[in-house]
């Protein structure tokens, strides 16, 4: 891995596990004027503009790095020129169309399931990314992953169904999220591959696929609400969570796109498979919400299981 620099991996990859655990909290905290719809594309835009001047800085450092010494920065090159390639447009659009509908669901499926059992849902991510790596990439997956990815889904049962390893539990809310986990973890999976190439880097990511989705959403939520409902969107208390909810998921993605540019996925799912622990934490402190016997067992068993998946695979 050209760009491997395990210190700086590490680095923004425990910063996600504080973003990413804050997620659901948020969400579920914000005032119930707040669709989920809104949600999605007000913070999408919102996300746009915040990364919009970073994209610039770093769009811009590359291109003095470039301009500076042309034959040692040709990787550079290939960041600022890269996504000129008719397959990383491709990319880029379908990017933003899939997270046009993954926020939303985001947000619905956190409602409905409660942030704990959300936070340790999306830990189902690490299963499609061994099912999306033996599909695209032709990697193999061992039969020590199958035992634990088993095990792993063993834990969320556990969690979600309070011991009581009755399936039907599984509300429509954990159901939307798993569906959620698999539509992003393809999306990442594509998106590695452009940052493994040096032809996109994580604030270009960001801010494109924010604006795209961004302006899809709010175009056609206003073709079909009346334009008096951006009162509820300029009302300081509801504003307020759209900020919030742009700065951590926008910065989730980046430092998560950062980490992934520095170590293997393997390394960075490890450490933000950590995210439960801090979303029972402040769900807890802001919501009230109580961290059982159960979510601890079934906490324990997930992280545990993620662990063991990533060690089985070479180079991790």
């Amino acid at each position: 891995m050209e760009n491997y620099n395990l210190k700086k991996g590490i680095i923004f990859a425990s910063i996600c596990i504080f973003t990413i655990g804050l997620q659901p909290v948020i969400s579920i905290a914000r005032p119930n004027i707040i669709d989920p719809y809104l949600f999605g594309a007000i913070t999408a835009l919102i996300e746009a503009i915040l990364f919009f001047p970073i994209f610039l800085i770093e769009r811009g450092k590359l291109k003095r790095e470039l301009s500076n010494d042309p034959i040692s920065n040709e990787k550079n090159s290939s960041l600022i020129h890269g996504w000129k390639k008719k397959s990383n447009i491709k990319v880029i659009i379908t990017i933003g169309l899939t997270f046009s509908a993954v926020p939303i669901l985001l947000y619905i499926g956190y409602e409905l399931a409660g942030p704990i059992i959300s936070s340790l849902t999306m830990k189902s991510e690490i299963i499609f990314a061994l099912l999306f790596g033996f599909l695209f990439l032709k990697e193999k997956i061992s039969k020590v992953q199958i035992l634990f990815c088993v095990l792993l889904f063993f834990g969320l049962v556990i969690a979600i169904t309070e011991g009581s390893l009755n399936l039907l539990k599984f509300n429509l809310g954990v159901l939307i999220l798993l569906f959620s986990g698999l539509l992003f973890t393809l999306v990442h999976t594509l998106t590695k591959i452009g940052f493994e190439r040096n032809e996109l880097f994580p604030s270009q990511v960001v801010f494109l696929r924010n604006l795209i989705s961004g302006v899809l959403l709010t175009v056609l939520y206003f073709l079909i609400f009346p334009l008096g409902n951006f009162a509820i969107i300029i009302d300081p208390y509801n504003f307020m969570f759209f900020l919030f909810m742009a700065i951590d998921y926008g910065a989730s993605l980046y430092f998560w796109y950062k980490s992934l540019t520095y170590i293997q996925i393997g390394k960075a799912s490890i450490i933000i498979s950590l995210t439960p622990i801090v979303s029972a934490f402040f769900s807890f402190i802001i919501l009230g919400t109580m961290f059982t016997f159960f979510h601890l067992i079934g906490t324990s068993i997930v992280i545990f299981s993620i662990f063991m998946i990533v060690r089985g695979k070479k180079g991790v």
